[in-house]
């Protein structure tokens, strides 16, 4: 279930925060976990299971790692069981595929497989789970003794199938003490009304235009075909995920919960070290805690610390998409987060912001090329289609008919990627001087905002979601 679908927002949503808020306090965390194992059953009623199954493996473990602290021996083995097991769910219904077709390709005969479904959401509740375990052993937390918040915890509706990641010790006093407040709801409903217009009126729109040109023969791209093309899906996958993210964290406000942003505008980013820092917040922030640093970080030798760098990011990669342009996706941030480091980093400083931003934007755009390309093969064809190799010209008539017709969404798209939006929002709202007028003003520009959102949705049946698949 979508959270940008008419099922979602017209049936779940509303009977869920009815029944939440007509119910005493003490029984509202058993209202949002059945909430949520119905939202997720709605989609994936078998997986159901293999998430009910990671709920209590870590449940568990987590009660016998902290039983066993006096015993650090004892304690560090139950971990690792932990880990490893966690890491085997996800590994055996993420990567089965992905190593058979590798095995495939360099053995004479093909070895037969059953390809598996991936269940949504599990890379999310995985890294949930793994946190949670890892910050017991640490001494972070103490283990959850209550094995429904803990369920909550791992199936919250809101974050569950598309993150943001929420850390255990985050969330670990809201799961029993959290403000539910009229002011609280009204912030969560404009997160989400905000997050939904990104979702549906701008990524669903340019993420069209993609595949328009992506349906097209790559030998007949032009070059500004080829760019336009890499453009719109950065300017998609941003709006899709972090529309998506802004509805969670929304969602989560309107239920009591505070969730830290996922997003902090990447496309302004001067630098890949900048855009990685406001891009996947709580991606980034999982991989710097919990591999990173305890790998050593960047407290070690020059040479460990560039290792660390590539361990992180192949990770990083893997954990998107089990494939090759996924592993080559993750191990080119890798590459340049260590350039900037070690080699440019000092003159890329020292240079105009316009050129550092024009730099960032143009190594992005080229990741994102692997990122949606489904093979190695295709990727670098149509990155040399970018830069001319093979290009049927530098200007076609296509992209011009697209740019003319579109120009407008373009421009929003833009404007949406930096602050500037909500400041026109903001300043709209302001221009009324008296409070209450402002505030009706406010009430008027979402209310539409979200009747505009719905039109998109009922007239149009464009509606995926790219982070799904991962």
């Amino acid at each position: 279930m979508l959270f940008s679908s008419i099922t979602f927002l017209f049936m779940f949503l509303p009977v869920t925060m009815a029944v939440y808020y007509i119910v005493p306090k003490k029984f509202r965390n058993i209202v949002m976990l059945f909430a949520s194992i119905f939202f997720y059953a709605w989609g994936e009623p078998v997986y159901i299971i293999l998430m009910l199954l990671s709920i209590l493996l870590n449940y568990f473990c987590g009660q016998d790692v902290e039983a066993k602290k006096e015993d650090i021996g004892k304690a560090r083995r139950s971990l690792i069981f932990t880990v490893t097991m966690n890491l085997l769910l996800l590994g055996f219904f993420k990567y089965y595929g992905f190593l058979m077709d590798s095995i495939n390709a360099v053995i004479p005969v093909d070895i037969p497989y059953r390809e598996l479904p991936l269940p949504i959401g599990i890379s999310f509740y995985t890294f949930q789970a793994l946190s949670y375990i890892v910050d017991v052993y640490w001494g972070n937390v103490k283990p959850q003794k209550n094995i429904l918040y803990f369920a909550l915890y791992i199936s919250m509706f809101p974050q569950l199938i598309a993150g943001p990641i929420v850390r255990y010790v985050d969330i670990e006093e809201q799961l029993e003490n959290r403000i539910v407040s009229g002011r609280k709801l009204g912030q969560g409903a404009l997160y989400f009304i905000r997050g939904l217009a990104k979702k549906v009126i701008i990524a669903n729109m340019v993420g069209q235009i993609f595949e328009e040109i992506t349906a097209m023969q790559i030998g007949s791209f032009s070059v500004l075909t080829a760019w336009l093309g890499c453009i719109s899906y950065a300017l998609q996958i941003y709006f899709d995920f972090s529309g998506y993210s802004d509805m969670a964290v929304g969602l989560g406000k309107m239920f009591g919960f505070e969730f830290r942003r996922n997003f902090n505008y990447p496309y302004i980013s001067r630098s890949i070290t900048e855009f990685w820092r406001r891009w996947h917040i709580s991606l980034s922030t999982w991989f710097r805690e919990y591999v990173y640093i305890p790998l050593g970080g960047n407290r070690c030798s020059a040479s460990r610390h560039i290792l660390n760098l590539l361990i992180v990011w192949m990770l990083t990669g893997l954990w998107h998409g089990a494939a090759w342009n996924f592993f080559l996706w993750g191990v080119y941030y890798g590459v340049l987060l260590i350039l900037e480091k070690y080699v440019w980093g000092a003159v890329l400083d020292r240079l105009p912001s316009v050129a550092r931003h024009i730099y960032a934007m143009v190594l992005v755009l080229i990741g994102w090329v692997f990122f949606f390309s489904p093979s190695l093969g295709y990727a670098f064809e149509y990155l040399g289609m970018m830069f001319g190799i093979g290009a049927s010209g530098f200007i076609d008539g296509q992209a011009v008919f697209l740019l003319y017709t579109h120009w407008l969404l373009y421009l929003l798209a833009l404007i949406g990627c930096t602050a500037l939006g909500m400041r026109i929002i903001n300043r709209i709202i302001g221009a009324f001087v008296h409070v209450r007028v402002r505030m009706t003003a406010a009430v008027v520009v979402y209310i539409g905002m979200f009747f505009l959102s719905v039109a998109f949705l009922v007239t149009d049946t464009f509606n995926p979601f790219l982070y799904f698949r991962f």
